[in-house]
C-alpha cells in the first residue's frame, strides 16, 4: 500500500451514459484497476469530523488548506450485497489539501486499532517510523479538533490507471453513492442513503503533476464540467438537512431530471 502522495484531483458529475461513452475511449489509453478489474470494487469510508462540522464547512466555504481524517474499506461484494462484517483491516487517511494540491497519508491497522487510532486512544509506539508518524498526526488532530465518528459513505467503484507514459495518471467512476450518519462501525452491516441518483456517477481524474494533453481533449469532447464534489458534505447536508449544494448538481443535472426523496439537490438559502 502507498503510504503517502501528492496529486492533483478533478472531479466531475456525469450521466450513467455519457460516462459508457467516456469509458470506451480510455480503455484505448489506459487499464482497468489491477485490484478491481473491469468488475469494479467496494468502497466504506467513515469520516471523523468535530462537534460543530468544522471539517464540512471548511469544504463547503472552500478553505484552500484542509484536512481530515477517514478510515477506509474495501469489502468484497457490491453495495447491496458487501459482506462488511467480515473485513478485518482498515486504512487511516489524513487527507490534505493545499490549493490545488491533494496529500494523503495512510497507514494501515487492524480494524480495532485502526478506529482507537482514530479516536485517540492509540499508542503509536511499535510502529515503524512512516506509520508512527502518520499516527502521531491522527492524534494530534483528533484532540486539537475533538473529531468523532460522523458519517459514512459507500459506494461503488469502477477505477483505470496509467503505465508507462501514463504512470501516474488514475480515472475513476464512482456509483450507488450513499451515506449515513448512524451506526457509526465501519464494519457494521447497516442501510446506507442514496444522495447521488442512480443513473448518475462521479468521475475523478488523478495525476501526480499534471493531466495528460489526451485527457483535456476527451473531457472537452464530452463537455464535462468541474465540480465541488465531496461525498462526505454531500451525506452529511442531505442527511441534516443543511441548506448548501456539497455536490454543485444545480448547473449539471438537467432541470428535466426527476427529483427522488434522495437525490442531493437543496435550494439554496434565500437572503
Amino acid at each position: 500500500m502507498i503510504r503517502r502522495f501528492n496529486r492533483f484531483e478533478l472531479k466531475y458529475i456525469l450521466p450513467l451514459t455519457r460516462c459508457a461513452r467516456l469509458i470506451d475511449e480510455l480503455k484505448e489509453q489506459i487499464f482497468p484497476d489491477a485490484h478491481g478489474g473491469s468488475a469494479g470494487y467496494s468502497v466504506v469510508s467513515l469520516y471523523y469530523d468535530s462537534p460543530d462540522f468544522e471539517c464540512f464547512w471548511a469544504k463547503i466555504e472552500g478553505l484552500k488548506y484542509r484536512r481530515k481524517i477517514r478510515l477506509r474499506v474495501y469489502p468484497a461484494g457490491d453495495i447491496e450485497s458487501t459482506d462488511i462484517q467480515s473485513v478485518t483491516h482498515a486504512a487511516v487517511e489524513i487527507k490534505q489539501r493545499i490549493n490545488k494540491t491533494v496529500q494523503k497519508r495512510r497507514l494501515s491497522l487492524p480494524i480495532d486499532q485502526a478506529e482507537a487510532l482514530c479516536c485517540g486512544e492509540l499508542d503509536p509506539e511499535g510502529l515503524d517510523a512512516l506509520d508512527a508518524q502518520v499516527a502521531q498526526e491522527v492524534l494530534v488532530l483528533r484532540h486539537s479538533l475533538d473529531l468523532r465518528p460522523t458519517a459514512i459513505t459507500a459506494y461503488r467503484r469502477r477505477a483505470f490507471e496509467g503505465r508507462h507514459e501514463n504512470a501516474g495518471l488514475r480515472v475513476t467512476f464512482d456509483t450507488q453513492v450513499a451515506s449515513r450518519m448512524h451506526a457509526l462501525r465501519i464494519n457494521e452491516a447497516a442501510h446506507n442513503r442514496l444522495i447521488l441518483p442512480e443513473n448518475w456517477c462521479i468521475m475523478e481524474v488523478k495525476a501526480d503533476e499534471r493531466v495528460p494533453q489526451w485527457i483535456a481533449s476527451l473531457l472537452a469532447r464530452h463537455d464535462c464540467q468541474l465540480s465541488r464534489v465531496s461525498k462526505y458534505c454531500a451525506g452529511v447536508a442531505q442527511i441534516r438537512d443543511f441548506k448548501v449544494l456539497p455536490l454543485a448538481l444545480q448547473s449539471t443535472v438537467s432541470a428535466g431530471t426527476p427529483r427522488s426523496p434522495s437525490d442531493p439537490l437543496r435550494e439554496p438559502p434565500h437572503g
